[in-house]
């Protein structure tokens, strides 16, 4: 992801803090160098930089709380000041009158258009009904996008190819707009700094008058972020930040910090291409994950997104009760795809980061997953329902059907027989750690 870089030096930072042996000046003058480094090296304003060590340097002296040690508190204090650094707080978008109207705004390239949809489904997702409308009148293929990306994601969209008036665009459509809970509008890519085009976007904002302007950057953007940011905020007072390409290995610090020249909070970010690849953004969660100590709460909406309740219930009584199936498993693989690549999962399970399974190995087992999915896709409904009556005669059917290895099948139906011990021993009331150990470790790893 964007910051690995960033995240691997702060974890490292962290175990310094762990294998001292107590905790004094010299330490937290290297512990500050450190951050110091860091956070520069990710493209972080210099100023804003030297005001984080500030900040951490001099709450290094308060006094140790109750109950915790002085090297607990020091990691407390850069989780809490790293966290207020990107907003402190997250900041949502309510909607509470219709239409609720967000106006996306940022330069050529920062995928605005794609931010659109996204936004698009993030909204219907949560049963309100949604428009899209494109006033890029200057990419000659940016109404075609968007009117893609809304049926793919089944909003409705307005817009006029022919017309080069985007306030004129918006106007024709602005009676039918009243009829839904949230309007998304998406303006031509513009450097800030070009008059010509600042003018546009001046009356177009005034033709609108967004509930939110939202202001789309790429974590790319590096140190000229702020410049750019601080012109948008200034023709369209910017009320919040969509940070894009977050899945990219860009260092990103100079997105995140050019919030500081909007003082707008940073609401959404795009961790990945796909349509679903995108998450409400949270500083204490994102600094968690930043630091290797897990975003379980994000972890837990994307599986309620991929998995509805009564599925999730019924499934787990199904595993419970030792009926699970390996269509049981398929289903649960499918809502593990949907819910992202095993590298950004793993880096969201407490703990799990500090393991440093290498990333390779993660692929590896994305591509083995991938390959039982094939392999399920030609197995009969009685092979499904019933894993034991797969022969050796059948698991050589299925692999010629499927294109997938005998011994990837043999994989496949050793990871079913894993998931029924652990229903049974969950069953029975057994502890985690005896189950792990039963199992060989992480289920799914081997």
């Amino acid at each position: 992801m964007a910051l690995e870089k960033l995240s691997s030096s702060l974890k490292e930072t962290l175990q310094k803090i762990a294998r001292s042996l107590f905790v004094d000046d010299t330490l937290i003058k290297e512990l500050v160098k450190d951050i110091q480094r860091a956070m520069l090296q990710a493209d972080v304003n210099v100023e804003l930089v030297f005001e984080l060590s500030t900040k951490i340097k001099e709450r290094a002296k308060e006094e140790t709380p109750p109950g915790l040690t002085k090297k607990e508190q020091l990691v407390n204090i850069v989780y809490e000041e790293l966290a207020a650094f990107l907003g402190k707080d997250s900041r949502e978008i309510h909607i509470e009158k219709s239409p609720t109207v967000l106006m996306l705004v940022g330069l050529f390239g920062n995928g605005k258009t794609t931010t659109a949809g996204k936004l698009a489904r993030f909204f219907k997702k949560r049963g309100h009904k949604v428009a899209v409308v494109q006033t890029d009148t200057w990419r000659p293929a940016a109404y075609d996008q968007l009117e893609q990306l809304a049926a793919q994601v089944g909003v409705d969209f307005y817009g006029d190819k022919i017309s080069k008036d985007p306030v004129q665009i918006f106007q024709d459509c602005e009676k039918k707009l009243k009829a839904y809970d949230v309007v998304i509008v998406d303006t031509a890519g513009r450097d800030a700094l070009s008059k010509e085009l600042t003018e546009e976007l001046n009356q177009l904002n005034a033709a609108v008058r967004a509930d939110e302007r939202l202001l789309v950057m790429a974590a790319d953007l590096g140190q000229t972020a702020q410049t750019q940011a601080a012109a948008f905020h200034e023709a369209v007072k910017v009320t919040g930040v969509i940070i894009t390409k977050m899945d990219g290995t860009a260092r990103a610090g100079g997105a995140l910090s050019a919030c500081a020249a909007t003082k707008a909070s940073v609401i959404f970010i795009g961790t990945g291409e796909k349509i679903d690849e995108f998450e409400h953004f949270n500083p204490k969660r994102f600094v968690s994950r930043l630091l290797g100590m897990g975003d379980i709460e994000t972890l837990i909406e994307k599986a309620k997104e991929a998995v509805p309740q009564e599925k999730a219930e019924d499934l787990s009584k199904r595993f419970m009760q030792g009926k699970f199936n390996l269509l049981d498993l398929y289903e649960q693989m499918d809502a593990m795809k949907s819910m992202g690549t095993l590298s950004k999962l793993v880096d969201m399970i407490p703990g799990f980061s500090q393991l440093k399974i290498p990333k390779e190995a993660l692929e590896v087992q994305q591509e083995k997953l991938k390959l039982w999915r094939y392999a399920m896709d030609s197995m009969t409904e009685q092979e499904l329902l019933e894993p034991d009556v797969i022969s050796n005669v059948r698991m050589e059917r299925i692999a010629r059907g499927s294109g997938v290895s005998v011994q990837n099948l043999r994989e496949l139906l050793k990871q079913y027989q894993q998931a029924k011990k652990m229903g049974k021993m969950m069953k029975g009331g057994r502890g985690m750690q005896q189950m792990m150990k039963k199992l060989g470790g992480m289920p799914g790893m081997g």
